[in-house]
């Protein structure tokens, strides 16, 4: 059977549990947490000059809610990735053996469409490598791209597969040598609006990659379709923002700012304003900070509640999954500033790790029941169609 509508006694305990163990999800076996606060909110950062701070419109007149309508996929080992194609199809990547499937949401069909031949899982030792991202060129009607954030042996790396005919070729690599590591690879990619190519690394568990500039690790990367230092980076490299620990989540919201989950370590998971040229603290702070050199997170969680992996916008707000925590967190977007999280769905489909908007009422969520973190039951894991508002 599936996780939905668990006995409260079993909620009960596993709330319990949860207050105890480690949360940061991804952040290694054996962790303990040293706090059980749920949120708080931080005061953000300025928005750039060309966005607009009206929050959107309706956000804030009717009650939000979230309520899963059905599973649209069965059976995938630990989906990852996850993209819409212009035609309305979803991709979504197996992270543990490679596999893209082509969803059909309106039919709750799936068909294989390509495999990463070069991608290995270190998932046998609580590894987080494999197929991470997967994210649409821009341009999809002439040049037929998905780019996909993979691991080697040695490295994790960025490339593009055409899609022709309803299979994938193979990838071409843009971007090699990001780190690689048992834990923390990060693995996100999005497109923004500027047509360049973002990118969320993990820092590998070696804490101070984070703040090397000239490390490609911990760091969220703004590159060209062919994977070059996009016009305007501040270090004239592919680095956008550095001083981050793990970072699974990019979403930008409809004025063009880039929102982004990130790991904390026991202390305090984190929502972050991207800001060309910021550094987010990682590993001499975590969570909100007075420190002026360092800039502070817009909201911060207890981490036995979040371990934040994939983050979407939608309606007013950034959905974000969360891992250890077992829920879907809405968290309200005025402008640049974040409101009061809520969480839907907590302790119903186990462990969640990535979102898809599919226009503004409605999110696919994938599930992680077989990363190694947790027991899987029958169909784990899933991608779930969900109503929001």
């Amino acid at each position: 059977m599936g996780r939905t509508l668990r006995p409260l006694g079993v909620l009960a305990t596993l709330t319990t549990v949860a207050l105890t163990l480690a949360a940061c999800g991804d952040s290694g076996p054996g962790e303990i947490a040293k706090t059980a606060a749920s949120y708080s909110i931080t005061a953000s950062a300025t928005p750039p000059a060309t966005s607009s701070t009206t929050p959107a419109p309706h956000a804030r007149k009717a009650k939000a809610k979230a309520k899963v309508v059905r599973t649209v996929a069965k059976r995938i080992r630990v989906p990852w990735g996850i993209a819409e194609l212009p035609s309305g199809k979803v991709l979504v990547g197996s992270r543990d053996d490679a596999t893209i499937y082509r969803l059909n949401v309106k039919k709750d069909r799936r068909r294989k469409v390509g495999k990463v031949a070069a991608s290995v899982s270190n998932v046998g030792v609580g590894g987080e490598a494999g197929l991470l991202g997967l994210a649409i060129s821009p341009h999809f009607a002439t040049d037929h791209r998905v780019y996909v954030y993979f691991s080697t042996r040695k490295d994790n790396r960025i490339g593009w597969m055409t899609y022709r005919h309803g299979r994938l070729s193979r990838p071409h690599v843009i971007l090699s040598g990001i780190p690689h590591g048992v834990h923390h690879n990060g693995g996100r990619l999005a497109f923004g609006p500027d047509g360049m190519l973002y990118a969320g690394t993990g820092e590998t568990m070696i804490k101070s990659l984070a703040q090397k500039k000239s490390s490609l690790g911990g760091k969220i990367l703004r590159m060209t379709p062919a994977g070059k230092p996009a016009p305007g980076n501040p270090f004239g490299t592919l680095v956008y923002t550095y001083g981050h620990r793990n970072v699974e989540g990019l979403a930008f919201d409809p004025s063009g700012r880039l929102w982004a989950s990130e790991f904390g370590d026991h202390t305090a998971d984190e929502l972050n304003l991207i800001k060309a040229g910021h550094d987010y603290g990682w590993p001499a702070t975590q969570g909100k900070t007075s420190n002026p050199k360092y800039t502070s997170p817009v909201a911060q969680w207890g981490t036995s509640v979040d371990s934040p992996s994939g983050i979407a916008y939608a309606h007013g707000a950034i959905w974000m999954a969360a891992l250890n925590g077992e829920r879907l967190w809405r968290i309200p977007i005025h402008g640049a500033k974040a409101g009061k999280p809520r969480a839907f769905l907590t302790h119903r489909y186990g462990r969640l790790r990535s979102v898809l908007a599919l226009g503004p009422h409605r999110l696919l969520v994938t599930t992680s029941n077989r990363d190694g973190r947790a027991v899987a039951h029958r169909g784990d894991d899933r991608v779930l169609l969900v109503k929001v508002r």
